[in-house]
């Protein structure tokens, strides 16, 4: 998976939003579901889940780049059918090994 500097260090981060075609269907979400669970099973998934305070939610994945983590966004059930959109950000996560948490001194 994605690493900087030898440790996995990037996530990939995909904000899913509604759009005017957003609407509560079962068998969409069961889809939705099913993708999420593919993508745990493959290692590939970190953390998902609907925000409680507003509309749309968010996955973080691990990939090894962000053209696979734009194929994953895209064949999300939410995407396929047009209920959500999605914004796909990379993330680099901060720890003493890459100086971001351990620039300031203690």
């Amino acid at each position: 998976m994605s690493s900087v500097n030898g440790g996995e260090d990037i996530c990939y981060v995909i904000m899913l939003n509604p759009t005017p075609q957003d609407r509560r269907d079962i068998d969409i979400i069961r889809a939705h579901v099913k993708h999420l669970q593919e993508l745990e099973r493959s290692g590939q998934l970190v953390m998902c889940g609907p925000f409680s305070d507003s509309p749309g939610g968010m996955v973080i994945i691990r990939a090894d780049s962000r053209e696979e983590a734009e194929r994953i966004a895209e064949r999300d059930p939410y995407i396929l059918t047009g209920i959500r959109s999605y914004e796909l950000r990379t993330w680099e996560l901060s720890h003493a090994g890459n100086r971001h948490m351990g620039i300031a001194k203690e």
